[in-house]
């Protein structure tokens, strides 16, 4: 059920940032549901391989390269999922930096409410 409700949350966080950022395009909610599962799975699977790649660079630029691995995900999603456009990579770069942050956001707000029980 967690699973379900944070996928659901990074859904409208993919978005309401589709409707901040000028060069990302989401035809409607189920895309973007789409893509939180997309996400997900390319976080699952081709992340740690691409951070394991990438060790060296990752160590010299103090984890900063860490982003990079980020709007490479990005734009795989990209290319996965018809109905979900990034226009280029900074655009996916700062996507996935404030994707970060909304979901850091929301996701402490459900931490909060079940303290709150």
């Amino acid at each position: 059920m967690k699973l379900i409700v944070k996928l659901l949350l990074t859904a409208l966080a993919v978005l309401v940032l589709s409707n901040l950022l000028s060069g990302i395009v989401v035809d409607n909610y189920m895309t973007a549901v789409i893509i939180a599962v997309v996400i997900a799975v390319l976080n699952l699977f081709v992340r740690p391989i691409l951070v394991i790649l990438t060790l060296p660079v990752t160590i010299l630029t103090l984890g900063l390269f860490l982003f990079v691995i980020n709007a490479i995900i990005i734009l795989m999603a990209g290319k996965l999922v018809s109905g979900f456009y990034v226009n280029g990579f900074f655009t996916a770069l700062l996507f996935s930096v404030l994707l970060s942050i909304f979901r850091s956001v929301l996701f402490g707000m459900l931490k909060e409410e079940k303290k709150n029980r």
